[in-house]
C-alpha cells in the first residue's frame, strides 16, 4: 500500500468518525425538533388523516360509537355507523381508537372543512331529518331540528308542534341521524 492510499484511508476513517460525532451531537436536537413539531399536531389533524378509516370514538355522555370517519370540519367530525350518522363536536371526544398514525395540517384541508357543526345541523334542519341530540351530561332529546341559532339548536320533540326544546351547542355531545337503509340518506 502506497503513501497516497494510506493517507486516503486515514482521511476516510477521520471523516467517518467526524460524521458519527456530528450525528451523535445532532440526535438530541433532532429529537427536540420532532417533539416540538408534534406539539402542534391536533386531534382534528389526526382525524383528517383517518378519513375513510373505521374508528371507535368514546363520546362524553354517549359511550363508544363505531363507524367510518366521513368528514372532519371546524371543531367536529362526522362518523358513519351501521344504520346512523354521528356528528360529534371535538370537545365531546374522550378517546379515538383506530386512527391513522399520520396527521394532515390544517393548511392542507379542503375548503369544506372550514364549516362548523352548526352548518351541518342547519342542513339537517332544512331537510327535516329526525335526529337524537345526545347531551354531554347523558341526557337526550329526540325530534326534528327546526332551526339553528348562533349557539343553540331548536328541536321539535314528537308530533306536538308546541313542544320545542332549545339545546345549547356547548351541551351537545353528538347528533345522531338514522339513515334509510335503502338510500343511505338520513331519514
Amino acid at each position: 500500500m502506497g503513501t497516497d492510499e494510506h493517507l486516503l484511508d486515514l482521511f476516510d476513517e477521520l471523516e467517518g468518525r467526524a460524521e458519527t460525532l456530528y450525528d451523535a451531537d445532532r440526535a438530541p436536537e433532532i429529537a427536540d425538533r420532532s417533539r416540538a413539531e408534534y406539539r402542534a399536531v391536533t386531534l382534528a389533524s389526526r382525524l383528517m388523516a383517518s378519513l375513510g378509516d373505521p374508528v371507535v370514538v368514546r363520546v362524553v355522555g354517549v359511550g363508544p360509537v363505531a363507524g367510518t370517519l366521513e368528514r372532519v370540519g371546524d371543531g367536529w367530525f362526522l362518523l358513519r355507523g351501521a344504520a346512523q350518522d354521528w356528528a360529534v363536536p371535538l370537545v365531546a371526544v374522550q378517546s379515538v381508537t383506530g386512527s391513522s398514525a399520520r396527521s394532515v395540517p390544517e393548511v392542507a384541508w379542503p375548503r369544506v372543512a372550514a364549516l362548523g357543526l352548526a352548518a351541518f345541523l342547519r342542513r339537517l334542519a332544512e331537510e327535516g331529518h329526525p335526529c337524537v341530540l345526545h347531551l354531554r351530561d347523558g341526557g337526550r332529546h329526540e325530534g326534528t331540528l327546526l332551526r339553528v341559532g348562533a349557539d343553540f339548536v331548536e328541536l321539535q320533540e314528537g308530533a306536538d308542534a308546541a313542544r320545542r326544546c332549545l339545546v345549547a351547542l356547548v351541551a351537545l355531545a353528538a347528533a345522531q341521524v338514522r339513515r334509510d337503509d335503502a338510500s343511505g340518506q338520513p331519514r
